[in-house]
């Protein structure tokens, strides 16, 4: 089941196979007892033509009920329940919204009363956080000490104006983590070798960075094009945070240079679906 390239990462993710179904997870995050977590591959769905197989999105043209067939076979695979999840309302933002059994359906189930939210935070057993990509980074946080999860959305934008620290920040007033506790986890989501971006991107990391790290955020290919390290600008954000370096899980997995396994806007040029990442804690 390693048809797929990958990366160097301090992680090498674990791929599972079940009822056809396609998906990854992080050996540490495993683990932990009351952690369920999951990344989507586009394997094992019901959709069809560019959004082939496990498409996650009810926005993207698909037919309602093969989404839904989606999001029910995913589950099972997982192996959470299908009506416990609560959908972010992903704008590129940095707001973090704290989720509640009450908020369980909304996006798919029953309408939101929510919207310009990137990141979920809870410390409610079966509530399951779920969040999108088709190339940006998916931020796992997990508080083993006080039983409380958070799960981000992390595009260029919510990078480099840190939506990492402003969900460590909202776990730490929330429910009194502590960064030194916190497990942090960067998903599946395209690499620096892929990631071809211009100059007016660079200011803003630039502007938002200490000089030294511009080596390892961003390389410079021609006049005003770059390659940049989403990766490795979310660990900085880690980091900064206050979380120690061994409690930073980064993925060895791209969405772009896995195309057949993942959806990639970039290598589809807009014509995909949309993955997700799962976070919840375990009933006891």
């Amino acid at each position: 089941m390693d048809e797929f390239l990958r990366k160097k990462g301090n992680q090498p993710m674990r791929a599972h196979q079940n009822n056809g179904v396609l998906y990854f997870t992080f050996p540490a995050l495993d683990q932990i007892p009351f952690c369920i977590h999951g990344f989507s591959s586009r394997l094992g769905g019901v959709s069809e033509n560019e959004l082939a197989g496990m498409n996650l999105s009810f926005s993207r043209g698909d037919v309602p009920e093969r989404v839904q067939t989606n999001f029910r076979r995913i589950s099972e695979a997982i192996g959470f329940p299908y009506d416990r999840m609560v959908f972010s309302d992903q704008t590129h933002t940095v707001n973090v919204r704290e989720v509640s059994g009450a908020d369980c359906g909304k996006g798919y189930l029953k309408a939101r009363d929510y919207q310009d939210v990137d990141g979920l935070i809870t410390n409610e057993p079966d509530v399951v956080l779920t969040t999108f990509y088709a190339d940006c980074v998916p931020l796992y946080f997990v508080d083993p000490v006080h039983h409380a999860i958070g799960l981000s959305h992390s595009g260029w934008r919510g990078t480099v104006h840190d939506i990492a620290g402003v969900t460590v920040e909202k776990m730490r007033r929330a429910y009194g983590s502590s960064p030194s506790d916190l497990i942090a986890a960067i998903g599946p989501s395209i690499c620096q070798d892929c990631y071809e971006v211009s100059e007016d991107v660079i200011e803003q990391f630039r502007a938002h960075y200490p000089e030294e790290l511009w080596p390892l955020l961003f390389e410079q290919k021609s006049r005003e094009k770059y390659q940049l390290n989403l990766w490795e600008a979310c660990r900085q954000n880690l980091l900064r945070a206050g979380l120690p370096a061994e409690q930073i899980l980064v993925t060895d997995l791209c969405t772009c240079c896995n195309p057949t396994i993942f959806f990639s806007h970039r290598a589809s040029h807009g014509k995909r679906g949309n993955l997700a990442a799962f976070l919840s804690i375990r009933e006891p």
